[in-house]
């Protein structure tokens, strides 16, 4: 038996033996692995912990909005990160056909909008108005996007409704789809060396905002159902010309049928909350310091008993 897990045996043994868990089915728990790092990481965080609960686990590599209609179904048990910004509205979709509860929500706060590093406002000093950004748009271009500002926005999987929100408010703007979250990080890096201006879709949390310190472009303010209904927002013809929730929520979510086929593994899963300091920490673990997902979901379980021990009590 390693380090890590005699450590991680020994916290769960502290609060309730081991039988305790039994009851719980010998079929996989089935967690989803999406293509951003601190999902991955908290999922095998919590994917450890179930394991040493004497449950199966099996990770899936899942489409980040199709995977609420798998939870649904029950083709995966739970989602760790469901970030309102950018999968609010699928999982919404799926909450409203049943099948799939919401666990609560991360004491994180999350943020999902365009962003630019610091650099770029000397540039452009308007900033971080986004009539400001549109203003300077040319500042941006690249031979990719000729006279219009280039905003390279996430995956395409993400769906964050770029393309959208340039056309509804008439930005001289061509959105360009990162491959991979790994992706703008590089952009990032490479406009580094000579202070070129930038603008790419971030978020909060995430290990980049002291890595690079920037700001989020001010876009006329979320309304509930700009998303939905063309006559909230500033262009009555048009969805999406506002920005994403300034304060949004990162929920936890599960097939319905957890709670009783995984008792002790579900009980658990409501106690489970992150915050924005914990979930940077899971990012830069992979992103900076290049350990591999489950390495770090290892290291950071042995850093943190204080914080996942006290959710094994009473379970």
């Amino acid at each position: 038996m390693n380090k890590f897990t005699t450590a991680l045996a020994t916290g769960v043994l502290a609060f309730a033996p081991l039988a305790a868990f039994a009851a719980d089915s010998d079929d996989p728990i089935v967690i989803p692995i999406h293509n951003w790092s601190s999902q991955i990481v908290m999922s095998n965080v919590v994917g450890q912990i179930f394991e040493e609960m004497g449950n199966n686990v099996e990770f899936v590599t899942t489409d980040s909005q199709a995977v609420y209609e798998s939870v649904r179904l029950g083709d995966v048990t739970l989602e760790m990160e469901v970030w309102e910004g950018a999968f609010g509205a699928s999982f919404r979709a799926a909450m409203e056909k049943g099948g799939i509860v919401d666990v609560g929500d991360h004491n994180a706060v999350t943020r999902e909008d365009w962003w630019y590093p610091m650099w770029t406002k000397d540039a452009c000093p308007g900033l971080p108005s986004w009539e400001a950004l549109n203003d300077c748009a040319a500042i941006f271009a690249t031979p990719e996007t000729g006279d219009k500002g280039r905003y390279l926005d996430g995956p395409v999987d993400w769906l964050k409704h770029g393309q959208e929100r340039v056309a509804a408010l008439d930005m001289d703007f061509v959105v360009v789809n990162a491959g991979s979250a790994a992706a703008l990080w590089a952009a990032i890096g490479a406009a580094e060396a000579n202070k070129d201006p930038i603008v790419v879709f971030n978020w909060t949390p995430n290990f980049a905002e002291a890595v690079w310190p920037g700001e989020f472009v001010e876009f006329p303010e979320w309304v509930e159902g700009c998303d939905k209904d063309a006559s909230v927002g500033p262009n009555p013809d048009a969805l999406y010309d506002c920005g994403n929730p300034a304060k949004g929520y990162m929920k936890k979510a599960a097939w319905e049928g957890m709670e009783a086929k995984w008792p002790a593994a579900y009980n658990v899963l409501t106690k489970i909350s992150f915050s924005n300091a914990q979930i940077a920490e899971m990012a830069k673990m992979v992103d900076i310091d290049e350990l591999e997902p489950e390495e770090a979901a290892e290291v950071w379980l042995e850093a943190n008993p204080d914080v996942w021990k006290p959710w094994l009590g009473n379970s």
